[in-house]
């Protein structure tokens, strides 16, 4: 595939070179843009031929000069930050032009492209559509333009880390969001391996965004698989438009009166630079550099494993603690049991070291002391006539013994002592982003495009883990040309995980190299029987147990705990080989390796104006490819590579009746993945202006997902080794797993199983099996009706509402089930999770309302949403992780006085529980306020920013299990002509 992708470069490159060819006698246009008060002039304004590519930005002395081949009469736009734009028509000359801009902020104005992937007021959009513009991301409060998101209406995120936030609109939140879309001009920007965005670590640089529009709902008609809950599409700069060098400089702190971290700094340099020639080349270039020290998970609950929930108890009151951000104390076993495994062996043992004279030395050991517990002297006088060479094992086996027969050891788990997350992850959070891009203008208005976006970080994220992603990295790269009625695109995107590992992993085989858990746990019972015998009650017994079996245990800090860590993390999980014959043989691997690929090729064609604007027509075309590389570290390639095929086709038609006062548009898109049967999703809205710029929309959309390439694919140890994750596909599930003949049972059963079990009396009638589906995991779909307004109620106030309905089928969710891997009489359970389809629908419906008033130059801003979700079927996890209600508040003004401007913003949303792999909780209600104060300098085109989020520096979380987040204060410096 990649010989292909060469291939088209080629390809474009002969079509960029025969733009050389296309000659047209070309006219000078040139002139000044002035501020229509002060008369002076503006720097950076985009100066374009309405209709056409290229055009130009003025330079220091406000002056513009381009060469175009339209011809006289013609029109000129000027477009700038803050400032209305301004349509001026040339009938005679075109040198010596003077344009004259107002500063203006123009409610309900803005253009947008994704709610039809055609050029519409926001204001006219048939379907619920949020935007930020680059003006509006200079004003903004909140560290960066994508944690300012959240301020949107109906917007929520998964905070994971410093620079990992997942985000998603209308229900059925997640860590990892694969229900939600992220575009960056026109790529999906999912990781390949993931199936979703990695937050904004390898995103756009904050001085090259020009806009972001996000779609809450469903989006699949028009964008493809996935964007069930919405799609985020984020554009950046024109060197035509945007042109000269700017850079901001970002240094602030974080983690003040924090209880497990001193205060911290936080650097950040983002430069771009851009340059056009003649109307006919541009280029660009954008660097950003981020450096910070993360937030800390250190939720330290209790959690069991089975229920997936919170419990009572800490490591001293808890013997089988399992901290939910602790790793390593995952490892359980049953005391009883392993007293039990190791007198089995012992017999064994015996058996065959005394050559078949010693059958059974318990019952030997019965004969000798009868129903009396043995003392001390009774012991030694035993081993004394046993022959030399098995007086070691016995003397090993006695403390069981003892134990067992004087029913000293109680049916129930210990847990090893794990780790904090603080020993294990990489809180060093590094964000390295770079871009660029070369234009090339064919003709007047064919446009080609070469353009590279790469980037590398350390952050950490929340799956069925937590994930260290240490020098993870993700490039993409897009050749494309458009015009006016069309565009062709190629581009892929390369996935590289670096040095990243699972925490619970490393924690884990931390353990085992300091003392294998066969050695380890022996030593804890024994100990414990030990202290008990000698008349310590239960809890003191537990702790000298304990005490004894950590002796030689590596602490963080220590040269042995440092090469043992530095080993494991890298070492691929696929490399580990454990001997237990001699476990300091064994070798322990931590690291995933995961190389997967993306290749995507699309083309569009508009025919609207082929029909004289009579009716809207447009139609596209996609073919992707997934090369899934992990080398058997995430998915199931260890010795086999795994290709994913995925195509399909969209048309749309839109017709203006009754004097354009309704529009109706109908869309269609079939996809076809070669794991699934084929589907057709269709959107019909309409748009009708019931004064002006008074709109009512309704629309009935669909969407569907594939299950993403872990759903189908994964074979993934996590949680220690306590659990398997395992694609749903029926290849992985039966012929794999065999899940099809030996059956697994139910998580409820299984637990009725343990429950009966700790009585004494396991009861194997009460497991129940869990039958999956011969088809495997399907795609899930959703059908959304929504209705909504928006209008200008007055010149300087806009309101924009919806209210919808959505009835989601084949919902893709998960189970965790228990196969007995060994007998009824001796049970050896495996626990699998594993993607599955929800039986009967799942109903989520909600509102929002959305207010934004203008005083002057004050600007005012209100939203306030609501989501819900319905019955729910029977033995459906609820993960719909929402909130009820949130709301957020703005107030601003960009130049309260001269120079100086002030931006406030205030976020509040309920209390919610949060249902995870990872694990589960309540998430309690929280506020943030985010506030910062601006000066510019306009001497020198540069801007100072003092500003801080979460101010009130009131620690909260937005997903259990994550960190909390508390304040970020910081300072900017800006140069921006």
């Amino acid at each position: 595939m990649s010989k292909l992708f060469t291939q088209i470069f080629y390809v474009f490159m002969l079509v960029c070179a025969t733009g050389f060819a296309v000659q047209a006698q070309n006219i000078t246009v040139s002139g000044t843009v002035k501020d229509k008060q002060s008369k002076e002039p503006l720097v950076g304004v985009t100066v374009v031929v309405k209709g056409q590519t290229g055009g130009t930005a003025t330079n220091a002395n406000g002056a513009f000069t381009f060469t175009t081949a339209a011809k006289i009469p013609f029109t000129l736009s000027a477009s700038y930050v803050g400032y209305g734009t301004v349509e001026q028509q040339i009938t005679s000359s075109s040198t010596g032009i003077v344009i004259e801009m107002e500063a203006a902020v123009i409610l309900g104005g803005d253009v947008v492209v994704s709610a039809s992937r055609t050029p519409e007021r926001i204001l006219e959009s048939p379907v619920s559509i949020e935007r930020m513009s680059a003006a509006s991301i200079r004003e903004i409060a909140a560290p960066s333009f994508y944690d300012a998101l959240n301020n949107m209406k109906g917007v929520e995120s998964s905070m994971q880390s410093l620079t990992f936030k997942s985000i998603n609109t209308r229900g059925f939140n997640s860590n990892g969001n694969t229900r939600f879309n992220q575009y960056i001009d026109g790529m999906d920007n999912q990781a390949p391996g993931l199936n979703f965005s990695v937050g904004n670590i390898v995103g756009i640089t904050e001085l090259d965004v020009d806009n972001v529009e996000l779609l809450p709902g469903a989006s699949s008609a028009l964008y493809g698989a996935g964007g069930i809950n919405g799609t985020l599409l984020m554009t950046s700069k024109d060197p035509f438009k945007y042109q000269g060098a700017s850079f901001q400089y970002k240094t602030g702190i974080n983690h003040v009166n924090d209880n497990n971290s001193s205060v911290q700094p936080f650097n950040q340099l983002d430069v771009r630079l851009a340059k056009s020639w003649n109307n006919k080349f541009g280029v660009k270039a954008a660097f950003s550099f981020l450096q910070a020290k993360d937030w800390m998970g250190t939720n330290y609950s209790n959690f069991d494993r089975v229920s997936r929930t919170a419990k009572s108890g800490d490591r001293n009151s808890d013997t089988n603690y399992d901290g939910i951000n602790v790793y390593g104390d995952e490892v359980s076993q049953n005391m009883r049991n392993v007293a039990l495994s190791v007198q089995n062996a012992t017999i064994s043992g015996i058996n065959a070291g005394s050559g078949g004279a010693i059958p059974n030395i318990k019952s030997l050991m019965d004969g000798a002391f009868g129903a009396a517990i043995p003392n001390a002297t009774q012991q030694a006088g035993f081993l004394a006539g046993l022959p030399a060479a098995l007086r070691p094992a016995v003397q090993n086996y006695l403390p069981f013994y003892v134990g067992l027969k004087a029913n000293l050891i109680p049916d129930q788990n210990v847990s090893r002592t794990g780790y904090n997350e603080s020993n294990l992850v990489d809180y060093d959070t590094k964000s390295l982003k770079a871009s660029g891009a070369v234009y090339y203008n064919i003709t007047n208005s064919i446009q080609a495009v070469a353009q590279a976006n790469w980037g590398t970080g350390t952050s950490v994220y929340t799956g069925s883990d937590r994930y260290s992603l240490r020098n993870f990295n993700i490039g993409q790269y897009k050749l494309e040309v458009k015009g006016q009625d069309f565009s062709l695109k190629a581009y892929t995107t390369q996935e590289r995980s670096g040095d990243s590992y699972i925490s619970s992993i490393l924690g884990s085989y931390i353990n085992e190299v300091s003392k294998p858990s066969t050695t380890w746990f022996p030593q804890y019972i024994g100990n414990y029987v030990g202290a008990r015998a000698a008349g310590q009650g239960d809890a003191a017994a537990h702790a000298t147990a304990r005490g004894v079996a950590n002796q030689g245990r590596f602490e963080p800090g220590t040269p042995q705990f440092a090469n043992a860590m530095n080993t494991i993390m890298n070492t691929t999980i696929s490399s580990t080989a454990i001997n237990s014959a001699n476990p300091s043989q064994s070798v322990y691997g931590a690291k995933f390796d995961d190389k997967s690929n993306l290749y995507h090729y699309e083309g569009m064609y508009n025919f609207t104006n082929a029909f004289n604007n009579v009716v809207e027509f447009q139609v596209g075309a996609s073919y992707r490819l997934y090369d899934l590389n992990s080398a058997g570290t995430i998915f199931n390639d260890l010795n086999n590579s795994i290709d994913i095929n995925e195509y399909g086709a969209f048309a749309q038609i839109g017709k203006k009746l009754f004097n354009d006062k309704v529009k109706f548009t109908f869309a269609g898109r079939y996809d076809k993945s070669m794991n699934f049967e084929g589907r057709f999703t269709p959107r019909i809205t309409g748009v009708f202006t019931v004064a002006k710029n008074n709109n009512i929309r309704a629309s009935y959309q669909t969407g569907y997902r594939n299950p993403t390439t872990q759903n189908q694919y994964i074979d993934l140890s996590v949680g220690g080794g306590s659990q398997r994750l395992i694609g749903g596909l029926p290849e992985i599930m039966f012929g794999k797993y065999n899940l099809n003949n030996n059956k697994a049972f139910t998580d409820v059963s299984y637990r009725a199983f343990l429950a009966s079990a700790a009585t004494g009396t396991p009861n194997p009638a009460l497991l129940q099996q869990y039958t999956f589906d011969a088809r495997g995991v399907r795609p899930e779909s959703v059908q959304s009706y929504e209705l909504g307004y928006k209008g200008l109620i007055l010149p300087n106030l806009l309101i924009d509402a919806y209210g919808y309905y959505n009835t989601y089928k084949d919902f893709i969710t998960a189970v965790d089930v228990y196969q007995n891997v060994g007998t009824l009489a001796s049970p050896t359970f495996v626990k699998f999770g594993v993607p599955v389809n929800a039986e009967g629908e799942v109903n989520s419906y909600g509102a929002a309302l959305g207010l934004d008033y203008l005083v002057g130059n004050y600007n005012f801003s209100g939203n306030v949403s609501y989501n819900q979700i319905g019955d729910l079927p029977v033995n459906y996890i609820n993960d719909f992780n929402t909130p009820k209600v949130r709301f957020n508040l703005g107030f601003g003004n960009k130049e309260i006085i001269k120079n100086f401007g002030f931006n406030i913003s205030y976020r509040w949303q309920d209390k919610f529980y949060w249902n995870s792999s990872f694990a589960s909780g309540n998430v309690p209600a929280y506020s943030t306020l985010d506030a910062q104060v601006s000066y510019k300098i306009p001497s020198v085109k540069s801007s100072i920013k003092l500003g801080g989020s979460n101010i009130l520096n009131k620690y909260y979380i937005t997903s259990y299990g994550n960190p909390a987040a508390g304040a970020i204060y910081y300072l900017a410096f800006s140069f921006n002509p």
